[in-house]
């Protein structure tokens, strides 16, 4: 019963996580400002919110997580702090959808690092999805090429790759790292701090992207960290799928921002693939379990 209670636990833990996240883009734009200013209120204010929180915890319980743990913990931070540059970049130089579905192909990069560096080399299935989806990432860029999206495509793709090494150093220490990819944005705020002294404050809408920052990326990065405690590594992925599918359907909702015939095309291929392998990994898990309860009967 306790396993049940928890397994729903986990199950709606990600699901508000997920679906916290799929307004942070449209959050970005509806605050309407120069990149620089933008990602200085939105590393600031999450960094705030993430050492309130922390300070908090421990005060009160005293078993808070380090912030940074380490050598490893300083490395997935600063990976962090790059996909924060890139990933603001990216939103002011491609599309949302073109985004959101590059971000998708940091499963592929991690499952390479794993085999390079981890040694846990892929299961067949898992290669014929890796090669599925880089003919999608293939199919969005090609389409960016000549329209002014390929220097924003190439952004999302490093944001994809910088995600992945994050995860990949992070399951390898097997440490704690809850809050260090909010720890991280210290790297992309002194960035923003530096350009804005020189350029000035430009943003319209300022409390679209501060509420962002203090209240959307906490809950999102929170929830979604702590996912894994509670339910499986394909079961979180599928809920991190809510942003791939949804945050375009916010951004052609308000901003009329209809996605490329192109991205469409190589969306859809990420997205079918990524639910197919979820779900088979799921199908695996389960049949490895029931395996492994017949041969070692309680």
């Amino acid at each position: 019963m306790s396993s049940h209670h928890d397994h729903q636990k986990g199950l709606l833990i990600t699901a508000i996580g997920g679906l916290t996240l799929t307004v942070d883009i449209p959050l970005i734009r509806l605050a309407d400002g120069s990149p620089w200013t933008i990602m200085m209120l939105r590393t600031g204010t999450t960094l705030i919110a993430a050492l309130v929180i922390w300070a908090v915890w421990r005060a009160l319980r005293g078993n808070a997580p380090q912030l940074i743990p380490g050598w490893s913990g300083l490395v997935v931070a600063l990976c962090y702090g790059l996909t924060g540059v890139t990933f603001v970049t990216a939103v002011y130089h491609t599309s949302t959808a073109d985004l959101v579905f590059i971000l998708a192909f940091n499963t592929v990069f991690a499952a390479l690092l794993s085999w390079l560096f981890l040694r846990e080399k892929p299961r067949l299935g898992t290669v014929i999805a890796m090669l599925a989806m880089i003919l999608g990432v293939l199919i969005i860029v090609g389409g960016s090429v000549g329209t002014g999206h390929l220097f924003g495509d190439f952004m999302a793709l490093c944001s994809a790759l910088f995600v992945a090494i994050a995860i990949t150093i992070s399951r390898a220490s097997g440490k704690d790292m809850g809050f260090t990819a909010l720890v991280g944005v210290i790297l992309p705020l002194a960035v923003a701090l530096f350009m804005v002294s020189g350029e000035g404050l430009h943003v319209n809408q300022p409390w679209w992207i501060i509420f962002n920052g203090s209240v959307i990326m906490p809950i999102s990065f929170f929830c979604l960290a702590n996912g894994p405690k509670y339910i499986s590594g394909p079961e979180v992925a599928m809920f991190y799928l809510l942003e791939t599918v949804l945050a375009p359907v916010w951004v052609w909702l308000i901003f009329a921002e209809t996605p490329s015939r192109n991205s469409l095309i190589g969306g859809t291929i990420l997205i079918v693939t990524l639910v197919a392998h979820s779900l088979w990994q799921l199908h695996e898990g389960r049949r490895r379990r029931v395996a492994l309860a017949v041969s070692h009967p309680a």
